[in-house]
C-alpha cells in the first residue's frame, strides 16, 4: 500500500466501497474484511474490521490490523488507532500521539477530529477550547453542537455561540450603516449561529427560549437563506405551535408550507392539510408542493392519486425524481405493469433529454413485471448497437430469469464501468461472499482503470472536437 492510493480511495470510494463493506458486515463476514485489509491494503475494510474487533473487545487485534497503515503515514489510521487506545483506557497516551502540532491548530479539520477524540476521552471542555477559534466556519459550529450533545456542557456551548452571534451582529450593524438598509454583511451567516443556539436550547429543555430566538430574528426583517425559515418551521412543528407555523408558511411558503401541511397531518387534520396543498398547487404549481401532496396521499394509502398528483411534472426536463418515486410506488404496490405503461407514455422534455435513463428504467420494469425474455431481447439489441454499454442491465435480467451463471460470465467479461460492482453484488446474492470480494479490483487496479477511462474519454473528445474542454466520461445512471 501507499498513501497516494489511500488518498485516491478516500476521494473516489475505490477498492471495496463503503457500501460494499457494510454489505459484508451485514452478512457477518468481518473475517473477509480483515483478510482484505491485510492482503489488499484496503483502508475501508481495515477501518470497518477494526471497529468490529473493538466491539468484541479485541483491541490488540484491531491495533495490529491498523499498524501497517500507520507505518506508511496514513493519518486516518493514526486517528483510528488513537480512538482504540482511548477505548482501552489509554486516553492520555492516545491524545499525545495525535495532538495537533504547531502548524496544525489553524486546520479546522484536524482540530475537529482531535476534539472528537477529546470528547471520547471525557474531556469535553478541552474539546470546546480546541474548536472555538474556528467557529467562523459554519460546519465547525455544527460539529461543536453535535460533539457536545449529552456531555453536560450545554451552558458553555451556549455562551460560546452567543459570543459568536454578538460579534456577527456588530458586523451586520456596521454593514447596514454603510448601505443604509437592513441586510447581512457579506459573508456573515449569523442566522446559522442562531439555529445552533436554538438547537442547544431545545435539547437542554428550553424549547420556548429556542423558539423566541428564531422568532425575534425572523421579525428583524433581515434576509435569510431558505435554511433558516425551514429550520424555524420544523422547530415550531416539533413544539406543536401549529397556528404560528401557519403564519410563517403564509410569509415563507417555499420553506415552510410543506412543514405546515405535515404538522397538520400529524395533528390529525389530514383533510385540512390536503386542501391547503391542493390550493397552493392550483395557485403556484411548484413541484415541491406536489411532492408534499404525494407524500400525504401515500401515507393515506392513496397510491393512484399520488401518482396522478405528480403526473404533470413527469415531462419536465429536471423533475425525474418525482417520476422515479412514482415508478417505485407502483412497483412496491405490486403493479410494475402500470409503472411500465406510465414510463412508455412519456413524450416530453425529460424523456427526450434522458434516453438512456428511460431505456434503463424500461429494462428494470420489464424484469419487475416478470417479462424477462422481452427485456433480455431488448437489452441484447441495445448491446449490438452499443457493445458492452448494456451489459449490467442484461446481466440483471439474466439473473432474474434464473440464469445466474450466464449473468456472471457476462459481467466477468464486461468492460462496463459498473460490471465489477454488479458482479460482486450478484455473487453475494448467490451466497458466494468470498468470490465477491475476490472479484472487486484492488485500489491500485481500480485507480488505474479510472485513469485509463479518463484518458480514453479525453482522446475521444479530442478526436470529436479538438477545441472542446476535456471532462469525465458520460455515464448512464445505474438502475
Amino acid at each position: 500500500m501507499n498513501v497516494d492510493d489511500l488518498v485516491w480511495q478516500a476521494r473516489n470510494h475505490g477498492g471495496v466501497s463503503p457500501r460494499m463493506v457494510q454489505t459484508f458486515l451485514d452478512l457477518g463476514q468481518s473475517d473477509l474484511l480483515i483478510r482484505a485489509a491485510q492482503e489488499r491494503g484496503d483502508w475501508n475494510c481495515a477501518q470497518a474490521a477494526a471497529r468490529e474487533l473493538c466491539a468484541a473487545a479485541e483491541f490488540e487485534r484491531a491495533l495490529a490490523l491498523l499498524e501497517p497503515f500507520t507505518d506508511v503515514g496514513w493519518r486516518a489510521a493514526e486517528w483510528a488507532t488513537a480512538e482504540i487506545m482511548i477505548r482501552q483506557g489509554r486516553g492520555d497516551e492516545a491524545l499525545a500521539m495525535v495532538r495537533p502540532d504547531v502548524a496544525e491548530p489553524g486546520d479546522g479539520h484536524v482540530c475537529a477530529r482531535y476534539a472528537e477524540l477529546l470528547v471520547k476521552a471525557g474531556r469535553a471542555d478541552e474539546a470546546i477550547d480546541v474548536i472555538t477559534p474556528h467557529l467562523g466556519e459554519y460546519w465547525l459550529r455544527t460539529r461543536l453542537v453535535d460533539l457536545t450533545e449529552e456531555q453536560g456542557r450545554d451552558g458553555r456551548v451556549l455562551e460560546v455561540l452567543t459570543q459568536v452571534a454578538e460579534h456577527m451582529e456588530r458586523s451586520v450593524d456596521a454593514a447596514c450603516e454603510d448601505c443604509g438598509r437592513s441586510c447581512p454583511a457579506d459573508g456573515t451567516d449569523r442566522w446559522h449561529v442562531l439555529i445552533m443556539i436554538a438547537r442547544v436550547l431545545e435539547r437542554s429543555g428550553r424549547a420556548e427560549e429556542a423558539v423566541e430566538v428564531l422568532r425575534t430574528e425572523t421579525a428583524s426583517g433581515r434576509r435569510h437563506p431558505v435554511n433558516f425559515p425551514e429550520y424555524y418551521a420544523k422547530l415550531l412543528a416539533r413544539q406543536g405551535l401549529i397556528e404560528e407555523l401557519g403564519s410563517l408558511a403564509a410569509t415563507e411558503p417555499y420553506a415552510a408550507f410543506a412543514v405546515y401541511a405535515k404538522a397538520l397531518e400529524d395533528a390529525g387534520r389530514a383533510p385540512e392539510a390536503e386542501a391547503l396543498l391542493r390550493g397552493r398547487i392550483e395557485a403556484h404549481d411548484h413541484s415541491k408542493d406536489r411532492a408534499a401532496l404525494m407524500g400525504l396521499l401515500v401515507r393515506r394509502g392513496r397510491i393512484d392519486e399520488a401518482v396522478e398528483t405528480g403526473r404533470s411534472t413527469y415531462d419536465y426536463y429536471d423533475c425525474g425524481n418525482l417520476l422515479h418515486w412514482a415508478l417505485d410506488l407502483l412497483v412496491d404496490d405490486g403493479r410494475p405493469g402500470r409503472a411500465l405503461d406510465l414510463l412508455d407514455g412519456l413524450t416530453g422534455a425529460w424523456a427526450e433529454g434522458h434516453p438512456d435513463q428511460v431505456l434503463g428504467l424500461r429494462l428494470w420494469l420489464l424484469g419487475e413485471a416478470g417479462r424477462c425474455a422481452e427485456g433480455i431481447a431488448e437489452a441484447a439489441a441495445l448491446n449490438e448497437r452499443e457493445p458492452g454499454e448494456w451489459d449490467t442491465e442484461l446481466a440483471r435480467l439474466l439473473e432474474r430469469d434464473g440464469r445466474p451463471e450466464e449473468a456472471l460470465a457476462l459481467l466477468r467479461s464486461s468492460t462496463h464501468y459498473l460490471a465489477d460492482l454488479d458482479l460482486a453484488e450478484m455473487l453475494i446474492r448467490q451466497g458466494r461472499p468470498a468470490e465477491a470480494l475476490a472479484s472487486i479490483p484492488t485500489i491500485a487496479e481500480d485507480r488505474e482503470a479510472a485513469e485509463r477511462r479518463k484518458r480514453e474519454a479525453a482522446e475521444q473528445r479530442e478526436q470529436e472536437d479538438p477545441w472542446a474542454e476535456v471532462g469525465e466520461p458520460t455515464q448512464k445512471a445505474p438502475f
